[in-house]
Parts: structure tokens; sequence; C-alpha cells
């Protein structure tokens, strides 16, 4: 019996190449092999105690019916007091929007704001799924080449000079996937300038934001309450299966994200939303810090490490977790190496295949979320892999 025949967009999406290669380190695992995993961008850590206790309370206490579609107004007013507590700013909790992760965070933005045909540009190389939620509302991702000269960010003159009549707004990452690295504040300051005057959208994703290791970390909502900024519980809060973000969106569009919501989810986990509130709780902040500090100091021993045995790292990451590396010493196609590697040292690392167009043969993505035991034998294993 023959399928109905797909839809235009779902060929336009690419498929999402890490995970395949996260499934090949399995088996291989499975089958004996002492892989360690420095591929996929998840935090070794669990959510704490406090939030485990939340969630069975909320279990206990029956919080399981529908939510709003903007969310439990005591989590609005959490997320809304962290920003003060954080970077002193003052955000109304009524602009927040609650949803099932960021990757459905950034899916409304798209819906709300891409028309088919807008063009919108993104850093290349960037986070995959960034440019196929563009392309699922039948907009064109518009890829900006960026190397080590830029630390792999947006400039302001990158983006005017990409700039076109038919561009609709830009989509950045800072702190970004798959390099760390951040746009400097008075860069971004520009962009956000000069897209409000050809009266486009940005929109900034920051769910690395709270894993920023060197100096104070601001966030973009600071330029102006015509923004959109997403989060997220997975990182900073590292509770990735809970599949649980949010939105921070211009007072003028809440009703219409409102809409869209209820709509596309009819809300998040009313489960997950409960538990959450114990992630602002001082006993849960101080634990996080804790594991802020534990990245940096991995991401201290990483950098120095893999230059030692060979691979370049041209720019040093300032948060999330990951190293974007020049492995062009070795290879002219990063696709091979990475094989390689899982194969030959069982070291699992991502190719820049995943990201984008732009010199995707010449880097590896390694994510430092992983302990330090392992990260030393994983830079061992490659010291003895890598020809000298």
């Amino acid at each position: 019996m023959k399928a109905p025949a797909l839809s235009d967009r779902t060929h336009r999406i690419a498929p999402f190449h890490t995970m395949e290669l996260m499934k090949r380190a399995v088996a291989l695992q499975q089958a004996g092999h002492p892989v360690i995993h420095m591929s996929i961008g998840e935090p070794d850590f669990k959510a704490p105690e406090p939030v485990v206790a939340a969630l069975e309370t909320a279990v206990r206490a029956g919080h399981t019916e529908y939510t709003s579609a903007m969310g439990i107004e005591p989590l609005r007013r959490a997320i809304a007091a962290d920003y003060g507590h954080r970077y002193g700013l003052d955000i109304d909790p009524a602009r927040i929007v609650v949803t099932a992760g960021a990757s459905a965070a950034l899916s409304l933005a798209c819906c709300a704001l891409v028309n088919p045909g807008d063009q919108v540009l993104l850093t290349d190389p960037s986070y995959p799924c960034n440019r196929h939620f563009v392309s699922a509302f039948d907009g064109e991702p518009v890829g900006v080449p960026v190397g080590p000269e830029t630390r792999f960010q947006m400039t302001p003159e990158l983006l005017q000079a990409h700039w076109a009549p038919s561009v609709r707004g830009t989509l950045l990452a800072s702190p970004a996937n798959p390099t760390g690295t951040s746009i400097p504040f008075e860069d971004m300051s520009r962009i956000v300038e000069y897209v409000r005057a050809q009266d486009g959208f940005t929109i900034v994703d920051e769910i690395y934001l709270g894993l920023s290791y060197d100096g104070k970390a601001r966030s973009a909502l600071e330029l102006g309450d015509d923004l959109i900024v997403t989060n997220s519980f997975s990182k900073y809060f590292h509770m990735t299966g809970w599949r649980l973000g949010w939105l921070v969106v211009p007072p003028a569009l809440v009703r219409a994200f409102e809409k869209l919501s209820q709509n596309l989810y009819i809300c998040a986990s009313t489960l997950a939303q409960h538990a959450a509130l114990a992630c602002f709780t001082p006993p849960a902040l101080a634990i996080f810090e804790e594991r802020r500090d534990e990245f940096r100091r991995r991401r201290d021993y990483i950098v120095p490490a893999l230059r030692s045995v060979g691979l370049d790292v041209p720019a040093a990451p300032d948060g999330a977790f990951y190293v974007y590396a020049d492995c062009s010493r070795f290879s002219d196609d990063s696709v091979e190496f990475a094989n390689r590697l899982l194969e030959q040292a069982y070291v699992s690392v991502v190719p820049g295949l995943d990201f984008g167009h732009h010199q995707p043969s010449r880097y590896v993505r390694l994510s430092y979320a992983t302990p330090m035991d392992k990260l030393e034998e994983a830079v061992a294993r490659l010291g003895r892999h890598l020809p000298r």
C-alpha cells in the first residue's frame, strides 16, 4: 500500500546526524567497549533533590490537570524574579510563556513571526534545529558564515552585509551551540538596533546563559521589550527530559502567543512546572552554582588539553559545555575523523556536518558535560591515537 506523500517542508529538514552517531556509540558500549561520550549536549548532572522532592509532592497533590497555556502563575513569577536577582531586570511575569522545552519555544516564535518565504539570518555554524524551526514554518534560514575571526558569532557588520529586502529578522544564540562562544554585549546592542531600524525581529536563544564563565552575564532583554528571548530548564537546571522552557515576549504579542500555545500544545507538563518552582529556592540555586563552577573547571582543563594533543581550539568557549575543535591537521573530513575516534579510541565526538555548510569538514564538537576523570581518560586516548 502506498504511503501518503510528504509535505515539501519535510524534505527541507535534514536528519540530525548527531543522534545517529550517538546510536552507534551506544551500540558499541552495549557490545562491551569502553566508550567515552563527548557528543551529546546534555549535562551529566541530574535534577537536584529539592526539585525531585517537589515533583513527588506535586504527584501526591494531584497536580496533573491542564494549566493555562502560558504556564502556572507561580512559575512565571519565579522566572521573572530570577531575571531581577540574576540580571537586575524588571520583567513583567505576564510576558513569560512557559513552554514544553526551548524547542517548543522557538517553534512558537517562528510560527508567530515567520511568513512563507521570509528569510531569517542565523550563523553558520549554529545549532541545526534553529534553522529547521524556520523551515518548518516555510521560512528560509540564511546561514551567515562565521569563523574564528569573530569567535564563530554574528557581528553587526556581518548582519548588515547580509540583510536584504526579503530578510524578516534574525535568530541568534549566546552562548552558542556548537562553539560555546557568546556575542559581546556591545555587538548584541548594535545588532538589535539595526534590526529594529529595519522593522525586523530579533530572537535570542539564551538557554546557556546561566552557564557563562567569564565576567558577568547579561541578558539581551536588557536591550528593550521588543525582543523575543528563550530559555530552558534543560541546561543550567539539568532537567533535559522534563521538557520545560520559556519565552519572554513583547507585551503587545502576549495574546497572540497565548492563542498559538493553546492550539499547538495546550500547555507544558503540569508536574514539571510545579517541580521547577523548587529550582529557584536557595538550596537548589546553591547546587546549580556549584555545578556551574564544575563546568568552568572542566572547560579550563579541556581546552589546553586538546591543544596539547594537536586539536586546535581557535575560539575558547566562554559558556555552555562545548569545544569546537579544528581537526584539519589529522583529516580533511571531520566525519571520517569522528568515526575513526569512535571505532579506534572509543571516544564519541560530533563532526561539523550537523551545524551548517561553512567548513563542516574542518571541525568537530566535543562536549565536556562528562565527569573530569572521563575527560582525562578521553584526552589520554586521543594522545595515544593521534599522530604527533
